[in-house]
């Protein structure tokens, strides 16, 4: 069928009830594009309808370069994703009940991360968005919906995904600043370093819940002691500080920039937009915060190497607890991090347990080591790094213990970093090294494939089954705060690295696709979810699920799965 067809149904169905619409649904040609109706609302109150375009290379003129690797292609995608997303803000106008009039597309944020909603191929882009189809009540305007889908859709496609139509400089700027942060992150580990930021980076954001660089903003200068250079495929020669492997404290005063520095390197494992001033602020791809997160639920982790044995004789080896406390919370995310194999912790002393980080001489002296469960991580940090290869970032204003294990003491000083390494460690009581106890790193998961967690299936299947596929009705999300999957609400605001609503719902789509494969059945925890990130990642997001869904990484999806209630494992 053709654009005129579509236009000649809508004019048919003008004024007839809303269900009339699902007569709309299948594949339009219009010249240049074609579009396809996959998803009809049933009511102008209810979610948009879901509408997908197929744009030949050929015709949008779109140049190889912009799409030659998988960084220019995420890159260049979010540019299409925004340019959609302002183009139907233009010719978005509300003209009916409900949601009639609505165009709109999955718009990304500071992050560059790989959508469900732009996906370019070697011969095609696919655009997918949403539409409210305009009506009166609940009767349909057919003839708005003709002028919206034949008229205005058009010139949206025109003005959004037509090379010739487009910014070519601010086009190329998002695919060259993904593929040089991209560079920067496959050199750290050859280099032995945990993080990158460059010269002249912003790091403070507008506020606390604007995600755009403060205006007149501190820029970031790296102190001589630890300033790097890399040659960028694109950006020429960029320096900056560079944070090697090891332990490394960020000390300094209240409201100095230290979280501030911590929140760039988080986010750091993923690419930003150009202009976002954390362009160049780059972290490992594995790094993972981990924090206390009282009430949390956690299922048969391993617990020893941080917490022995409980009063009442309580196995700390296979912890099971529906209300975990701050200390057990955030043993366990730290062990659940390892198990994603995570080779970088960062941690922020303001949200951490603090009887998890420190226990002073005083106090040890106060408390025999055989009434006290919990072993210290500053006890464990050294040889963390040492012994298995994991290296700590810590953010830390209150307590002076961890100057003995660490490698590097970055002080920050409005917002100015300093090396306080060699002032620290004169303050250090040789004594207190002598505390350091080694872990046995036969004791913990380093890798997935290690682990033995594996999940009872039957146990985290949200599904009712009927004839054919089975329904994911019952797999909802609410923002990137809350996952409802089955009979369970999951609790997503506390996993710091997740920071897009369509990443809630990727998690979501990812779980209820490896039940539906089984892999749960066969495959280690950790490693069944590692192979639903490599199905996502070879196919496209697209094959998880449909809906907007953005990129994740192993350690949110094993976090979010982790916080499940009903989890059980064998």
């Amino acid at each position: 069928m053709t654009n005129h067809d579509l236009e000649t149904l809508l004019h048919r169905i003008d004024g007839r009830p809303y269900p009339a619409y699902k007569d709309t649904r299948g594949t339009y040609e219009f010249g240049d594009f074609t579009l396809s109706i996959d998803k009809v609302q049933g009511d102008p109150f209810a979610s948009p309808s879901r509408l997908s375009i197929i744009v030949p290379h050929a015709d949008s003129e779109l140049p190889a370069d912009l799409f030659a690797s998988p960084s220019r292609r995420t890159g260049t995608e979010n540019f299409l994703a925004l340019a959609f997303s302002r183009a139907c803000h233009r010719a978005s106008a509300h003209s009916g009940s409900g949601k009639s009039g609505l165009i709109a597309i999955d718009t990304p944020g500071q992050e560059l991360l790989a959508r469900s909603c732009v996906e370019i191929g070697d011969t095609e882009t696919i655009v997918r968005f949403a539409v409210g189809l305009p009506a009166n009540g609940r009767r349909i305007r057919g003839r708005s919906a003709a002028d919206l889908l034949t008229r205005d859709l058009p010139d949206i496609i025109d003005s959004a995904l037509y090379y010739p139509n487009l910014d070519a400089n601010e086009i190329r700027a998002f695919a060259e600043t993904a593929e040089d942060a991209d560079f920067i992150r496959a050199e750290l580990s050859s280099r032995k370093l945990v993080s990158f930021v460059a010269d002249g980076a912003i790091l403070p954001r507008a506020s606390g819940i604007d995600e755009r660089p403060m205006p007149n903003a501190v820029p970031f200068q790296s102190p001589d002691s630890l300033r790097q250079s890399f040659d960028l495929p694109n950006a020429g020669t960029v320096s900056g500080m560079a944070i090697p492997e090891g332990v490394t404290l960020i000390v300094g005063g209240g409201y100095h920039g230290k979280s501030t520095l911590l929140n760039a390197l988080e986010r750091g494992v993923y690419n930003h937009q150009p202009a976002d001033g954390r362009e160049l602020v780059i972290a490992r791809a594995d790094a993972n915060k981990v924090r206390a997160e009282d009430g949390r639920s956690v299922a048969k982790v391993d617990l020893s190497p941080f917490i022995g044995q409980l009063p009442g004789g309580k196995d700390s080896t296979a912890f099971t607890t529906e209300n975990a406390s701050g200390s057990s919370s955030q043993a366990a995310a730290i062990i659940e991090a390892l198990e994603t194999g995570s080779k970088a912790l960062l941690l922020d002393e303001d949200i951490s347990a603090t009887n998890l980080l420190i226990r002073d001489a005083r106090m040890q002296q106060l408390i025999a080591p055989d009434k006290e469960p919990i072993t210290p991580f500053v006890q464990r940090v050294r040889s963390l790094y040492e012994d298995c290869g994991v290296s700590t970032i810590l953010v830390l204003g209150g307590s002076g213990d961890y100057f003995e294990p660490a490698d590097l003491v970055i002080g920050l000083d409005n917002y100015i970093p300093k090396d306080l390494t060699q002032e620290a460690k004169k303050l250090c009581d040789p004594q207190t090294a002598s505390n350091d106890l080694k872990l046995d790193p036969s004791k913990i998961a380093l890798q997935p494939d290690q682990s033995n967690r594996s999940a009872n299936p039957v146990s985290i299947n949200p599904y009712t089954h009927s004839r054919g596929r089975p329904a994911r009705s019952r797999i909802k999300t609410r923002d990137a705060r809350s996952l409802t999957f089955g009979e369970n609400e999951i609790d997503l605001s506390l996993i710091p690295q997740l920071v897009d609503n369509s990443q809630a719902r990727a998690i979501g789509a990812a779980l209820a696709y490896a039940v539906e494969n089984r892999f749960f059945e066969t495959h280690p925890l950790p490693e069944a979810l590692e192979k639903t990130i490599a199905a996502a990642n070879s196919h496209r997001l697209s094959h998880l699920a449909p809906g907007d869904l953005a990129q994740i990484r192993l350690q949110e999806l094993a976090a979010s799965l982790n916080r499940l209630r009903s989890l059980r494992i064998k």
